[in-house]
């Protein structure tokens, strides 16, 4: 099992911090883990299902909502309804950059938000909740004795789990609009019901009421003498191995099993590349170098899905890249300044006799523009050197060298 830590625009336009913990091969399907109130995408609970989902098979999308972990803005102005905005962005980001999720699970009042929030995930085909409550206004009970102040205040300072938050009175009129009941009994995919008899934060009254408006196929899963938080490692190792169990009865199709029956390419010999296409749209590729998964497509101008960046904005990627790696060793070398190096560059279509330097003077050429940034304390001539040093990257080499490009039929393997 491996994580990847990134970054990704939330509903607002503001950074939401997230990692995705993938499988060792290929993943069967991707999911999406919505924390509980106030906690964040690295509670114990979160991190242990997720990992278990990993183990067998599943990559987990898991964030910080709008002002918590290490998630940017500001959490008194979040609600109920800004939660479901930042599950669809998290969902959209999945969608672009990977595959998108058909798996969504919560907990608490994330088993809200995702119930809430399934119905715009066309793709979502199974629906899983953990200790989640039938209406989000439940929360409102931990500052109860508040409400006066942020009634007539319009906002007060709470604890919550032992450390404070603002809360605004838009807040409670937001959860108080919720019609959860309704999205449930319209939500159409198998629901699986995670939750202890004994949970005295969300009490089991929730789970009846979960179960009871939606329709089937529902499933529900004692937890027995589990806390609401999951904070011993057996339960959430119990609650990840059921969940993938009856995941995996769900999000069985075509697609996945055509997968599952090609080779992964993954973990191949340094320096190949294998690009295969991901049967989402009409240009969409799925490019994987050893054990790192990329994906490429074309805007919708010509034809693509823009599910990635094209073919060229690569071949620009591989050069800016390999020009700010070999400028980098160079000033370590020389134990220059060297505080930052930014690489932009642009491809264009010249014609050939626009350019005083090339040989070819008849039709167009290929004009890759390159502008260097370079940030510390440099003197004229050192900047002079990097940018001289720029030229020399392998990349830069081999674009101005004589390639030979031998292409060669693979057997396929035929299906009886």
């Amino acid at each position: 099992m491996r994580s990847e830590k990134f970054t990704f625009p939330g509903s607002d336009g503001q950074e939401l911090a997230a990692r995705l913990d993938l499988p060792e091969g290929r993943p069967s399907a991707y999911a999406l883990f919505a924390h509980c109130f106030t906690c964040s995408k690295d509670i114990f609970s979160a991190q242990r299902i997720a990992q278990g989902l990993a183990e067998r098979g599943l990559a987990v999308l898991r964030f910080d909502f709008t002002g918590l972990g290490h998630s940017d803005g500001e959490f008194a102005n979040t609600n109920f309804s800004s939660n479901i905005q930042d599950l669809l962005a998290a969902a959209e980001h999945l969608r672009r950059t990977y595959e998108a999720p058909k798996l969504l699970v919560g907990h608490s009042l994330g088993g809200a938000a995702v119930l809430a929030a399934a119905g715009d995930i066309p793709e979502c085909q199974a629906v899983a909740t953990i200790a989640a409550p039938a209406d989000p206004a439940h929360v409102a009970h931990h500052f109860t004795d508040k409400r006066a102040e942020i009634e007539r205040e319009g906002e007060a300072e709470v604890q919550l789990a032992g450390r404070p938050f603002r809360i605004k009175k838009q807040f409670l009129e937001d959860i108080a609009a919720q019609r959860l009941a309704e999205r449930v009994a319209g939500l159409r995919r198998p629901l699986l019901i995670f939750h202890a008899p004994l949970d005295e934060t969300v009490s089991i009254d929730n789970a009846s009421g979960i179960f009871v408006a939606a329709k089937h196929p529902k499933s529900f899963v004692s937890l027995d003498s589990a806390d609401h938080l999951l904070k011993r490692k057996e339960d959430a190792v119990y609650v990840a191995e059921v969940l993938a169990a009856w995941a995996g009865r769900y999000l069985r199709t075509d697609k996945v099993a055509s997968e599952k029956a090609q080779p992964d390419p993954s973990g191949r010999d340094e320096g190949t590349v294998v690009v295969r296409e991901t049967g989402e749209g009409f240009l969409s590729q799925h490019v994987f170098v050893g054990r790192h998964r990329l994906r490429a497509d074309e805007p919708f101008a010509l034809g693509g899905d823009d599910s990635g960046p094209t073919p060229y904005d690569l071949l620009l990627a591989a050069l800016g890249s390999c020009t700010s790696m070999t400028m980098r060793m160079y000033a370590k070398r020389k134990n220059w300044a060297l505080k930052t190096a930014q690489v932009t560059l642009n491809h264009s279509k010249i014609h050939a006799q626009d350019c005083a330097d090339c040989e070819t003077r008849d039709g167009k050429i290929d004009r890759i523009e390159r502008q260097i940034r370079l940030e510390g304390d440099l003197d004229e001539a050192q900047r002079d050197k990097l940018l001289e040093i720029a030229d020399k990257c392998p990349v830069h080499r081999t674009l101005h060298s004589e390639v030979q490009i031998v292409t060669q039929r693979e057997a396929a393997e035929t299906q009886g």
